[in-house]
């Protein structure tokens, strides 16, 4: 598989039913243009490879905004076990280390700057900023949370948020 730029989608990945799996991970700091390479080609690889008790999955990852990692498996086909998940966990967290940057964990926010970039921080920091006026029900937020490829296609990972969890940590 080839490394692609930023935003654009594996073709293993926009061929994939919306009844996929998904996970979706986030990377704490912008990368430069090597550590994005390096990024993308080291998952593509592990996808490539990617097998549940010896069974191949098909599965395909995509990249967006420069931040987010998504990656989708076809568990109609093979479903992944918990092995399998591990594996790409351990994956991650190796690339955490070469990178010096978080990926795999799901207690950060995410939201869109003022600038338009997507923004990192912790849920009493997101907190704080409404206090302070900068983030509101009507701020952009991206919910790593979605599960299935479906929700993802329909644009429900990127939206204000009075549609998405944030809510209740601005109630």
């Amino acid at each position: 598989m080839n490394v692609e730029s930023p935003d654009v989608v594996a073709s293993e990945f926009s061929g994939m039913p919306d009844s996929s799996r998904i996970w979706i991970f986030g990377v704490s700091r912008a990368l430069d243009v090597g550590e994005e390479a390096l990024l993308l080609k080291r998952v593509d690889a592990f996808v490539a490879h990617w097998a549940a008790h010896g069974h191949p999955l098909a599965a395909g990852r995509a990249w967006r905004d420069g931040r987010f990692l998504i990656v989708a498996v076809d568990d109609s086909l093979t479903p992944p076990s918990g092995c399998s998940t591990d594996s790409l966990i351990r994956e991650l967290r190796s690339l955490e280390t070469e990178l010096d940057v978080q990926i795999v964990g799901n207690a950060p926010v995410w939201y869109r700057g003022a600038r338009g970039e997507p923004v990192r921080v912790t849920r009493r920091e997101f907190r704080d900023l409404s206090d302070q006026g900068i983030v509101d029900l009507s701020s952009r937020v991206f919910d790593l949370s979605l599960t299935r490829l479906e929700d993802f296609r329909k644009g429900r990972f990127e939206g204000p948020v009075r549609e998405h969890w944030h809510r209740r940590l601005l109630e």
